[in-house]
């Protein structure tokens, strides 16, 4: 099993953080530090400090692979080119609500375009991973469609998104099991707290052969947050026996942690600083 940290992107989009690009690099360092296997460093479409900060960070010759999150766009990939990362992350809306409301367009219009996205970026030597985002609303035989779609274009790994974080154990447990049963992919698993249950559906997507999990440090993230770095791996190695996460010992990854989250807060409003901190 693999970490995948996405505190400089998905963590990034709690309210009331703003990173400087120096941040950002301080950040990624630590992470490195801590054997995280991959870092996921932003979103390069956003241009400006952002794209530069990805740069920088990809140049830093980091053991941790940099990957880079993108929307189904080939005008988002080639920014994403532009950075030089070791993969390239395209996310998918694979649920109706999604697909319908939020763009307009049918299950066609996707299967073409992620094709279409995926050629573009492995012709010119990308590692590709493809996200399907909300899978937790997706109607189920239409996310087996997308994978088996970007399986047969030559992708190693899809990420399983609780976009909504609305997901219990049983549910995920199942639904990767039947992923596994019917095609040879590799699975990340990327949980949302809406419900309190991101650590506890890590957990499950794990059982259930997930070899990626997707955390942020303090659990930060959009709405209610992500996985919490640390519950986690606390959690698979009582419950999985999975003790070789990261390269440090528990209190060496306590003081890294808190490093990072007073770098991050460090200009946030005292209020959001001091709930952040008690929750962690």
């Amino acid at each position: 099993m693999r970490i995948v940290d996405t505190t400089l992107r998905d963590g990034e989009q709690k309210a009331g953080i703003a990173l400087k690009p120096e941040e950002k690099i301080q950040i990624a360092q630590m992470l490195d530090k801590l054997g995280i296997f991959q870092i996921e460093a932003g979103t390069p479409a956003m241009g400006g400090d952002e794209k530069k900060s990805i740069v920088q960070i990809a140049c830093l010759d980091l053991k941790s692979k940099i990957s880079v999150w993108n929307r189904m766009s080939i005008s988002d990939i080639q920014h994403s080119i532009d950075c030089r990362p070791d993969i390239i992350h395209i996310s998918v809306p694979s649920s109706d609500i999604q697909i319908k409301s939020k763009l307009g367009k049918d299950r066609n219009w996707i299967i073409e375009n992620l094709k279409r996205c995926i050629y573009y970026a492995k012709v010119r030597g990308f590692e590709i991973t493809i996200g399907l985002e909300d899978a937790s609303r997706a109607d189920f035989r239409f996310l087996m469609q997308l994978i088996g779609t970007a399986f047969l274009e030559g992708v190693d790994r899809i990420r399983y998104a609780d976009t909504v974080g609305i997901l219990y154990m049983g549910k995920i447990y199942e639904e990767i099991t039947e992923i596994r049963l019917q095609l040879d992919i590799d699975i990340e698993f990327h949980g949302h707290n809406d419900l309190g249950m991101a650590v506890a559906n890590s957990i499950s997507a794990a059982k259930a052969g997930a070899c990626y999990v997707d955390c942020t440090m303090g659990g930060i993230g959009e709405r209610a947050g992500n996985c919490n770095f640390i519950q986690f791996i606390k959690a698979a190695a009582g419950t999985l026996g999975i003790h070789d996460l990261v390269s440090l010992d528990l209190e060496e990854i306590i003081a890294v942690e808190k490093d990072i989250l007073t770098l991050i807060f460090q200009d946030a409003p005292n209020e959001l600083s001091h709930r952040v901190y008690k929750k962690c």
